[in-house]
């Protein structure tokens, strides 16, 4: 028992700051406390049922991003999740990965297709990066510049 409750509250130590950092993006601070505590609860009950998950951190940021939404009203695509978390939150791509529970690779198609989409009504356009990257920008910059360029190049044109 004394592990789990240890593993508990690494992933806690881990997570919390993110989980609160997202809600508060979408919610009043008061809602987004309650939003945060509300999923903790949940991981804390079902912990360990969630550990034997392939992906525990996917189960909890999928309560935790249902519990948002039905706050808030609104339910966002995983695209606008990622965006928001890499964009306004500046997590990198292994940081979302970890906190989604999603593979990088994924993460980064979900950017991807972020830079492609048009912003909804009333958002600001998503920062997009240069697709002309000097060698001497990061490697992550660089790469996702040249999935957007070869992803874009073999969309069939109208």
């Amino acid at each position: 028992m004394k592990v789990l409750a240890t593993s508990y509250y690494a992933f806690y130590d881990l997570h919390r700051p993110t989980y609160h950092a997202y809600a508060s993006a979408h919610l009043s601070p008061e809602e987004a406390q309650i939003a945060v505590v509300t999923a903790f609860a949940l991981v804390a009950e079902d912990w360990t049922s969630i550990v034997t998950e392939q992906h525990p951190a996917r189960w909890a940021w999928t309560q935790h991003t249902r519990t948002v939404a039905r706050r808030s009203g609104h339910t966002p695509t995983r695209v606008q999740d990622a965006c928001l978390l890499h964009d306004h939150l500046h997590l990198t791509v292994n940081q979302i990965a970890t906190t989604t529970g999603q593979d990088p690779a994924a993460v980064t198609a979900l950017l991807a297709a972020g830079d492609r989409s048009d912003p909804a009504p009333g958002q600001r356009p998503r920062v997009r990066l240069r697709t002309d990257a000097a060698p001497g920008g990061s490697l992550e910059a660089r790469w996702r510049a040249a999935l957007r360029l070869r992803t874009a190049q073999a969309l069939p044109t109208s």
